[in-house]
Parts: C-alpha cells; sequence; structure tokens
C-alpha cells in the first residue's frame, strides 16, 4: 500500500520552504494528499506562579503569532503551487494542549510525517523535544529532515540500519511504501569483528523480502568502532551516496535513553541526512 496522506509540521518561516520541498518529493511521488500544519502556541501562565500579565501582553504575542502562522501558509502556498495532487494548510491553536500534543494527534491520520530536525534555538518553547514525542507517541512512520538538505531526490539510494528487532523490522517495511520499486538499499549491520555474516539470516532473509519489492540490496557489517552508532551510521551513508537513512526508533525505555543515550536522540540531532524513524 503506498502512501496516499503525508502530513509536514511547519513550525518556523525558517525551516518552511525546506520542509515543503522535502515532503513534495514523496507526495509527488504517490499522488499524496499534502496537509500543512502549523500550531500557533499557547500563552499559559502556570498556577501558583504570582505574576499579572497585562491584556497588551497577551494581544502583543497573539498578533506576532498570527504574523508568524500567515508567513508560513504563504510560504506553503507559493511551494504547492505546481503539485498536482491535492493540498490543505491547517491552522490550529494549542490552548491548553501544547503543540506537540496537536502535531501527535494530527499525525495519527497520516500515512506519513515529515518534520525538521531538532533546533532548540529556533522552535518555541512547547516544541522542545517535539520529533521525539511525535515518534514515540503517533504510531506512525516520521522522516526528519536534516536544516541543509537541498536535494531532488529521497528514497532512491538508502542505508538501512538493522537489528533483529521490532522497531528496526518497522522501518523496513515502513520503507517500502515510502519508496519506489528499483531502489537501491543498504542493510547495514552493526557488530564485533568477529561476527559471522554468513550466519546472519535475519538481514539475509529481510534482503531477500526486501528485494522481492523490486530493489537492488546488499548485506554490509561493519565492525563498531565507536559507542556512537549513529556516528558510523552517518559515515556509511555519506560513503554510499545515500539520500535516506532508515532506522527503528527509541527500542529502549526512557530512563536508558535519559541516563545513557541512544542512537534515535544522537540521530535527531546530528543527522547529515534525511532519516526515516519508527516506533
Amino acid at each position: 500500500m503506498n502512501v496516499r496522506t503525508v502530513l509536514v509540521c511547519l513550525t518556523t518561516p525558517d525551516n518552511a520552504a525546506m520542509l515543503i520541498d522535502a515532503a513534495r518529493i514523496i507526495a509527488r511521488r504517490h499522488g499524496a494528499h499534502l496537509i500543512g500544519l502549523h500550531t500557533i502556541e499557547a500563552l499559559i501562565v502556570y498556577p501558583g506562579i504570582a505574576m499579572h500579565v497585562p491584556d497588551e501582553a497577551f494581544a502583543t504575542f497573539n498578533e506576532s503569532q498570527r504574523r508568524q502562522a500567515q508567513v508560513i501558509a504563504d510560504i506553503f502556498k507559493e511551494r504547492t503551487r505546481d503539485i498536482v495532487a491535492k493540498t490543505e494548510w491547517r491552522l490550529l491553536q494549542a490552548q491548553s494542549l501544547s503543540a506537540a500534543d496537536r502535531m501527535v494527534e494530527t499525525a495519527r491520520a497520516a500515512d506519513l510525517v515529515v518534520m525538521s530536525q531538532a533546533d532548540d534555538d529556533h522552535n518555541q518553547p512547547d516544541q522542545h523535544r517535539v520529533q521525539a514525542r511525535v515518534i514515540r507517541e503517533s504510531g506512525r512512520p516520521v522522516l526528519v529532515i536534516p536544516p541543509d538538505f537541498a536535494g531532488e531526490a529521497i528514497g532512491e539510494n538508502i542505508l538501512l540500519g538493522w537489528s533483529p528487532t521490532r522497531e528496526a523490522t518497522r522501518a523496513a517495511h515502513d520503507m517500502l511504501r515510502v519508496t519506489d520499486s528499483g531502489a537501491n538499499v543498504r542493510i547495514l549491520r552493526i557488530g564485533e569483528h568477529d561476527f559471522d555474516e554468513l550466519s546472519d539470516y535475519t538481514a539475509n532473509d529481510l534482503a531477500a523480502c526486501i528485494s522481492r519489492h523490486g530493489h537492488h540490496v546488499e548485506v554490509v557489517h561493519r565492525e563498531k568502532l565507536t559507542k556512537r552508532n549513529a556516528e558510523t551510521l552517518n559515515q556509511q551513508a555519506f560513503e554510499m551516496g545515500a539520500d535516506l537513512i532508515v532506522t527503528g526508533a527509541f527500542g529502549h525505555s526512557r530512563l536508558y535513553d535519559f541516563v545513557i543515550g541512544a542512537v534515535t536522540r544522537d540521530l535527531l540531532s546530528h543527522a547529515k541526512f534525511p532519516v526515516l524513524y519508527s516506533k
């Protein structure tokens, strides 16, 4: 089944054009309905904080939010003017919920979600770590685009980070929905130096499955040289000329991620290529 609904989450005017261009690649490929979503942040005064917010402050805040939303809406309409598939602009008010809550709600009715890489310097306060929340809670595959993306293709040369887990399996099969047949797929296994490639039946079986969809597949094993698997994924993607990394996301508990760190969080901040995450 192909992608029929693509949701692109537009948070700031700075990255809107880049994100829309990335989402257009997928929407055009599948003739999908493309939804542009922007969420207006609510100005919340928390109980217990002794302060008075003048009406003028609320008015100024709301007006600045409306102006930003209009700029993003104009960019969306301009960048999607030539798309044959239907497009839709949605402007939602966060109100008592956060922007992340609104994105998660909307994402559940999409086949694919497109978001920007984490940028805490520019995103609104209630959008902090929003990518992680959408990946964890929406149940949908999320394509995260790095800030310097200027490519014309996504999903023609793919690096699939593989381990025999539920999350990685989900990612591999979500990848098949997003891509057309004929893509070059490199299945990357990162392990110890004495790993027996011939006995790696899970990767070999997956390669056979993917090849039946018309893709050109190879299995590659690399020794774990650093503690950061994300660094190895970036390096391998660069070496093969990849335009997409595919990986399972958040395979550990939240406590493990917080204390030890995880590949997903590392990639969310430092990936040099578009990354498709599945949870």
